[in-house]
């Protein structure tokens, strides 16, 4: 049976995001990451109150800075501590696409003990992804196996 690239995963639980600059954040996402805009919401004088996009099968949202609301951009917080797993089927076009787009690389795609390909981006929001494409099955105890083994490696 062939490996999929992108397992059918059902989703639960949607990432609301907060950029300084929300209609930037959503043309980048376009650009960079083949978002697809579903509605936003806009005030008279252009913040965006609130957007929904897609990508793939996810849909997120998003939002311009409120911090009378507590909502601050991770520019404004100076990082964040959250990063989202975004699967794709070519995870190295897909870096190299956001890179050209304006994302800056922290990790090279590689060969994961885990069974994906896996890397990782920066968006100029301040946003971290993870990149993959799944290429391989791996049970929890052949990933501990491989796990314990990389650790030890590392000591």
């Amino acid at each position: 049976m062939a490996v999929k690239p992108v397992p059918q995963v059902a989703q639960a639980v949607t990432a609301y995001l907060i950029a300084k600059g929300a209609a930037r954040a959503l043309d980048f996402y376009q650009r960079a990451f083949g978002a697809t805009e579903i509605y936003r919401l806009t005030e008279p004088g252009g913040r965006i109150g609130h957007a929904e996009f897609r990508i793939g099968g996810s849909t997120l949202m998003l939002a311009d800075e409120y911090p009378d609301w507590g909502a601050l951009a991770p520019t404004s917080l100076g990082g964040t501590p959250v990063s989202l797993h975004l699967r794709v089927e070519d995870a190295d076009a897909f870096m190299k696409q956001a890179v050209a787009a304006g994302a800056t690389e922290l990790r090279a795609a590689k060969d994961e003990f885990f069974g994906e390909r896996s890397g990782m981006l920066a968006d100029p929001f301040g946003h971290q992804w993870h990149v993959s494409t799944h290429i391989e099955d791996v049970s929890p105890e052949e990933m501990q196996r491989r796990f314990t083994a990389a650790m030890s490696a590392a000591q």
